[in-house]
């Protein structure tokens, strides 16, 4: 009898044949593709960003300083008001003191009169109101003098009329010195604040040496103060920026130009609103050395300059005097002293 055999089987047409080791393989280059994948998509969603460079450090701080140094300015403005109105108070003062002596004085005669008028035996009612009413007020003071001889009346008038003017001007002026106090404290704490935040730039910033350019051959000066304005600032390259310092060993920018012309026996103030009030405005086209260059519609930053399109300023906390293009900055103008 025949053995019966099995057919062999058949696999469906389209349907991969079952190989163990080969389905492992596929798998497993699939599971490293999708890791790729996934790895790539990851850095993708994640890139990694590089610290900012020098450069890009230093203009953030330039930028933030373009929003301090007008405030610094401002400080230096209310401060040298603050100055004049001080010294003006105190010659107030003395001369007060005198008015204030002299109209003791005459009140002391008044005295005497009311004393004489007792003992001549006046009227009553007279010898009452000299004797018991002590003048506290003005009004007081001239009920009494209408009884009163007209010399001694128009004295005494005289007298309490220039002492309450300048009682009055000293009052108006201890206000104001008050109120500049507050000023320079409010300002003092705002100029702190963004100090801080520069600060906090300038410490991400590398350890770096600044090299300072000396001031270059100047010519074309045209005034025996320019050329000692110019040596004079040309010696403070190098020293640091400070604000509200006008030297001798550190400046900001106004405090540069005060120094520098000083020397000359030209006296500025030290507020760059001011500094361009003085001496005459020069268009950029006749500039020389010497010249007060401006810039920002504010007026906020001043330098000297040396000509060539060079100046001698005190740029910044961070950078010390030194000597720069004057075209870095907007130019407001040229004034010459």
């Amino acid at each position: 009898m025949p053995v019966a055999t099995m057919p062999p089987h058949r696999r469906a047409p389209g349907l991969p044949s079952a190989r163990p080791g080969r389905a492992r393989r596929v798998a497993h280059r699939l599971l490293t593709l999708v890791a790729a994948v996934a790895v790539g998509a990851g850095v993708l969603a994640a890139p990694a960003y590089a610290a900012p460079s020098v450069d890009e450090l230093e203009a953030q701080i330039d930028k933030q300083w373009e929003q301090l140094e007008p405030t610094i300015e401002q400080y230096n403005k209310v401060r040298a008001q603050l100055k004049v109105n001080k010294k003006k108070s105190d010659e107030l003062q003395k001369k007060i003191e005198p008015l204030a002596l002299e109209a003791d004085l005459a009140m002391s005669r008044v005295g005497d009169l009311a004393s004489r008028y007792y003992m001549s035996g006046p009227s009553q009612e007279l010898s009452a109101l000299l004797v018991s009413t002590k003048p506290g007020t003005l009004a007081e003071q001239l009920t009494i003098l209408d009884r009163l001889a007209a010399q001694e009346r128009k004295q005494i008038e005289g007298v309490m009329a220039v002492r309450a003017k300048y009682d009055g001007e000293k009052q108006k002026l201890d206000t104001l010195i008050a109120d500049q106090e507050k000023k320079t404290k409010e300002l003092a704490a705002k100029k702190t604040k963004i100090n801080t935040e520069i600060k906090r730039l300038q410490g991400m910033m590398p350890k770096t040496v600044v090299v300072t350019e000396g001031c270059p051959t100047v010519t074309g000066v045209i005034s025996d103060a320019a050329r000692i304005a110019i040596r004079t600032a040309c010696a403070q390259v190098g020293d640091p920026y400070v604000w509200g310092a006008a030297g001798p060993d550190a400046f900001d920018c106004s405090g540069l130009t005060q120094y520098a012309y000083k020397a000359a026996d030209i006296y500025l103030p030290h507020f760059t609103g001011d500094q361009w009030k003085k001496g005459t405005l020069i268009p950029r086209s006749e500039a020389h050395p010497g010249d007060l260059v401006f810039f920002f519609s504010d007026l906020h930053h001043v330098g000297l300059y040396l000509g060539n399109g060079k100046m001698v300023h005190a740029p910044r906390i961070g950078k010390p005097v030194q000597v720069a293009s004057i075209n870095y900055m907007p130019i407001a103008g040229f004034r010459r002293l």
